[in-house]
């Protein structure tokens, strides 16, 4: 009987040795798993590519000039992937407006040895009662007008390909920008009276309306053409090229 129970506990001995190498042989074949963690550069001046734009009334900021500082995560590519409020405006209602206007912006990605890395930083935005939308459409608004590259030069009476009999009939809001800086170039033909036809857009604007209202000017122009004497007496088809470049900061 003793002896039995010596070969049984031998034989448990055998098996649970046995396992624990198959085991240990298993977990040795394993590749190790590398856990890596992208680095991100911290900084307290952000860059922006396009900077968040945020419109209000008076009213929102309950008599008084508001100020915040939000705390923004962008990806490599600029993308914002996070924005949360560090000191409040103290109305809630304008600090989602901040975040929203945030989300909706891009950064420019910060490069270290021409590697694009991941950004967290901070913003402080003041938010001004004389800028306040009910305030600045009080004033003025601000009207663009056909100031063409072309019609530039010849309102300066510089040597241009051709000249527009009068200036083509554009009004467009600085609004329709939408804080950005917009350049439309076109080409078109004229028939034998010097009317504008078969206008073609090259580059657009970005935005609709300001394209399709720089295609009506033109549309309804009517130019003047050098005459050489090889042309004085034979109509030749005319292909011109302008552009027009709306800016910001050039509003008239």
């Amino acid at each position: 009987m003793k002896k039995l129970i010596q070969l049984t506990l031998l034989s448990i001995s055998s098996a649970f040795s046995l396992a624990h190498a198959t085991d240990s042989s298993q977990l040795q074949k394993l590749e190790p798993e590398t856990i890596t963690a992208e680095s991100t550069h911290l900084t307290t001046r952000i860059e922006w590519t396009q900077f968040p734009r945020i419109q209000y009334n008076s009213s929102e900021l309950s008599g008084q000039n508001r100020s915040a500082i939000i705390r923004v995560k962008a990806n490599k590519q600029g993308h914002v992937t996070d924005a949360d409020i560090q000191e409040s405006t103290g109305v809630k209602a304008l600090d989602q407006k901040l975040i929203r206007a945030v989300e909706q912006a891009e950064v420019k990605p910060h490069q270290e040895n021409g590697n694009k890395k991941s950004i967290v930083g901070y913003q402080t935005f003041t938010l001004r009662l004389k800028d306040a939308t009910d305030q600045t459409q009080s004033n003025a608004i601000c009207k663009y007008s056909f100031n063409s590259e072309v019609w530039h030069r010849q309102s300066k009476d510089k040597s241009t390909a051709f000249k527009y009999s009068q200036q083509p009939s554009l009004s467009l809001d600085q609004t329709l920008l939408k804080f950005k800086d917009r350049t439309v170039k076109f080409k078109f033909k004229v028939n034998k009276q010097g009317e504008v036809t078969q206008v073609k857009l090259k580059k657009l604007s970005g935005v609709n309306a300001i394209d399709q209202a720089v295609y009506n000017a033109l549309s309804n122009s009517k130019v003047e053409l050098k005459r050489t004497a090889s042309t004085l007496w034979m109509y030749k088809k005319h292909t011109l090229k302008d552009e027009i470049q709306f800016k910001m900061d050039d509003c008239h």
